[in-house]
């Protein structure tokens, strides 16, 4: 069984795969800045895509999407601000995304693919 950080990556690698195979391109992952830490930035076609991981092991605790509360997606969009800022570059649409990820104690993990969230 995995521990709690070996989750969080392994939850991580999975959303890159998923994103990879759904045809978009990774930009960056854990990018960080003094104010936090976006999991994976991608484009989708021309629109930039900011994709908070969410990795549980179980539904016992609920979905791994609830866990990004309205606190969090104002926290994402400072976040998707300051990457914008530092790359000085503009995208014609910008969007946060969920990606949950369960994975359970056999068998393949189940992706959640929430669009637009915040």
């Amino acid at each position: 069984m995995l521990a709690g950080d070996a989750v969080g990556r392994y939850g991580e690698r999975v959303a890159v795969r998923y994103l990879e195979a759904a045809g978009m391109r990774v930009l960056a992952r854990n990018w960080r800045c003094r104010d936090g830490e976006l999991d994976v930035v991608a484009l989708d076609g021309g629109c930039l895509v900011v994709c908070e991981v969410k990795t549980r092991r179980s539904g016992v605790c609920g979905s791994p999407a609830e866990a990004v509360t309205p606190a969090k997606l104002v926290r994402l969009r400072r976040l998707t601000a300051a990457w914008l800022a530092e790359r000085g570059e503009r995208y014609p649409e910008v969007r946060i995304d969920v990606i949950a990820v369960t994975r359970g104690l056999r068998g393949a993990a189940e992706v959640e693919h929430l669009r637009g969230v915040g």
